[in-house]
């Protein structure tokens, strides 16, 4: 039984070392390019007013009745 348990820490250990090695060394090959900045359209803030004021419309009609 005692081998059985060397034999699964030396995996375990084996294991973890591949982990926490292979993949930093893929990173480092290559990088990708930083994503660009998000850039504001008129869309975004038409869609943002029209929330409001359906907001607004709902409070005042909550209030009036």
């Amino acid at each position: 039984m005692e081998i059985f348990r060397i034999g699964y820490m030396v995996i375990s250990v084996l294991a973890l070392v591949l982990a926490l090695g292979f993949p930093s060394s893929i990173n480092a090959e290559s990088s990708p390019a930083p994503a660009p900045a998000p850039s504001s359209d008129g869309v975004a803030i038409d869609q943002g007013i029209a929330y409001v004021l359906m907001v607004v419309a709902l409070v005042l009609t909550y209030i009036i009745h």
